[in-house]
């Protein structure tokens, strides 16, 4: 075993990448009082960022080793976690990939961060969410940063798309973000040059996804995992009981209550999220549909070969707003009984504190006067004094009723801090 241990650290040393827009300094901080995890959807770039920390960790002559514990010569030993500190020792970085592939990890990190505190640093990864919210053992002893697939600027960098503020420079841009928008963010994806290439690249990240984590932690067979998923990609709302209508059809035999600890796990498994509306009861949260966004906006095409710059755009603007939510921050979205609709409601406690409409263009005037008023109409209710609607291009503001309305560019929004 620990031929294989040595192995994994040597591959790690050599191999080369590019970085991402995570703080090395912080982690390593932060390694000295708890447990840093790294968590995100399968493939998004979190075993690269333990590798980048080992080879970071070398240059400054630092004892520290890299690990891939999904590798299937080791993740089924009992005491694999063990043989690791025996081979390892009790002193510096310990990097930890896929850390929940192995058994009683709960117990042996508490374990050992309590007894080796100040001597051993973790920093370990997982694919699942739970990594972030472990049981009680655990509870307050770890530091948990959510990896997700590129962002534009991630993207832009990756693909060496330098913005320039001329007619060409704008067309590659354009050029650039539908790309985004179609392939999605997954850094092997955005390198990949044959769009063919990269359309079974992510489809078979899809099927890694469904196979190796939904399924197995919802014990579930895979086709009842990948048809759930095929339907949540054809459906921009999630409810139980149209799925369970759905599966019927189909001749599953599959009740209610499976349908709704499948939405739990491909949300803990970072496939899909899915955003509930906004209402100050719990009954009306769990009653009504949820907004359903992808884990990686190229699993529309990918996987049902089909574009929606509309919606794929409003995803884009989920998945960044999800990376800049503060940890005391939900997001909804808002309906009334008139059908008016706001996208994103960010709540910070009981209180909606900032509306956000996603439209890909505004020029259609009948597109235009839907989503101010939507926004409007939200805004009153909830008792704000304005929003923003984020568009591809469209820059202006407006006032509706006594709410004020920006339209800002996702260039620009991008750009400015904070949730805009």
């Amino acid at each position: 075993m620990n031929e294989i241990f040595d192995e994994w650290d040597a591959y790690a040393l050599k191999k080369t990448l590019l970085p991402r827009a995570l703080d090395p300094e912080k982690i390593l901080r932060e390694s000295a009082l708890k447990i840093v995890a790294l968590t995100g959807i399968r493939r998004c770039g979190k075993s690269s960022a333990l590798i980048l920390l080992r080879q970071k960790l070398a240059q400054e002559g630092k004892k520290a080793a890299y690990l891939n514990l999904e590798d299937s010569r080791i993740k089924d030993s009992p005491s694999l976690l063990d043989e690791i500190l025996k081979w390892f020792g009790d002193s510096g970085y310990l990097l930890l990939d896929e850390i929940t592939n192995a058994a009683d990890w709960e117990g042996w990190l508490s374990r050992n961060h309590e007894m080796l505190k100040g001597r051993l640093n973790l920093v370990i990864s997982s694919s699942r969410s739970s990594l972030a919210r472990p049981s009680k053992p655990l509870r307050g002893r770890i530091s948990a940063h959510e990896l997700g697939p590129l962002s534009l600027a991630e993207f832009l960098k990756f693909k060496k798309i330098q913005l320039e503020p001329t007619t060409a420079g704008t067309g590659r841009w354009e050029r650039a973000f539908s790309d985004y928008l179609i392939y999605g963010g997954f850094p092997e994806a955005a390198l990949t040059a044959d769009k063919t290439d990269r359309v079974r690249l992510i489809a078979s990240y899809f099927r890694d996804i469904v196979g190796l984590d939904v399924a197995e932690i919802s014990s579930s067979e895979i086709s009842v995992v990948e048809t759930f998923g095929k339907y949540i990609i054809e459906a921009p709302y999630f409810s139980a009981s149209k799925c369970l209508r759905f599966f019927q059809t189909l001749g599953y035999k599959i009740g209610k209550s499976k349908l709704l600890q499948l939405e739990k796990y491909a949300q803990d498994c970072y496939l899909f999220f899915f955003v509930p509306i906004f209402s100050h009861t719990i009954k009306d949260r769990a009653q009504y549909p949820r907004k359903a966004y992808l884990g990686d906006t190229g699993f529309l095409y990918a996987i049902s070969g089909r574009t929606d710059l509309g919606r794929l755009f409003e995803n884009a603007v989920y998945l960044e707003l999800r990376r800049r939510l503060s940890p005391v921050m939900d997001l909804h979205y808002w309906k009334d009984q008139h059908g008016a609709e706001t996208d994103f409601v960010v709540r910070e406690g009981l209180r909606a504190v900032k509306i956000i409409q996603a439209c890909y263009s505004i020029k259609d005037k009948k597109t235009e006067m839907r989503e101010t008023r939507g926004l409007a109409a939200c805004a009153r209710e909830l008792g704000l004094s304005g929003g923003t609607i984020v568009t591809v291009s469209d820059e202006g503001e407006k006032t509706i009723e006594g709410v004020r309305i920006r339209f800002v560019p996702f260039r620009k929004w991008l750009a400015t801090p904070g949730l805009r």
